[in-house]
């Protein structure tokens, strides 16, 4: 895949409902996967630019969370509104959508 620049990874993760950790999918990742695809692949990104679902990415509480490489640009609390945004300015731009971005919450040791 020599001609992939930019790979798009979207938390699908399921757990049970109540779980404490909550899952991106309670929160409407499915359907932000499925609009992030259509808006790659209906535009010049489909010839470089990759989208695939991942299971847990992490910060579960923050999300849906996506994350974007080779930059490795994390977002937060993604919605399927954002995704115009974060396919003009991010994905054909070059320029991360910052109210978007992860917000760790406390030091990362």
């Amino acid at each position: 895949m020599d001609h992939i620049k930019r790979h798009v990874f979207v938390c699908i993760n399921q757990r049970q409902p109540g779980h404490p950790m909550g899952c991106c999918q309670s929160k409407g990742s499915i359907d932000l996967i499925q609009a992030l695809g259509e808006a790659v692949t209906t535009s010049e990104l489909a010839a470089n630019t990759a989208v695939a679902g991942a299971t847990c990415l992490g910060p579960c509480t923050l999300g849906p969370n996506v994350v974007v490489y080779p930059e490795g640009v994390w977002y937060q609390g993604v919605k399927k509104e954002d995704i115009p945004e974060i396919v003009e300015e991010h994905l054909t731009n070059g320029n991360p959508v910052e109210r978007l971005r992860l917000k760790m919450p406390g030091p990362i040791d």
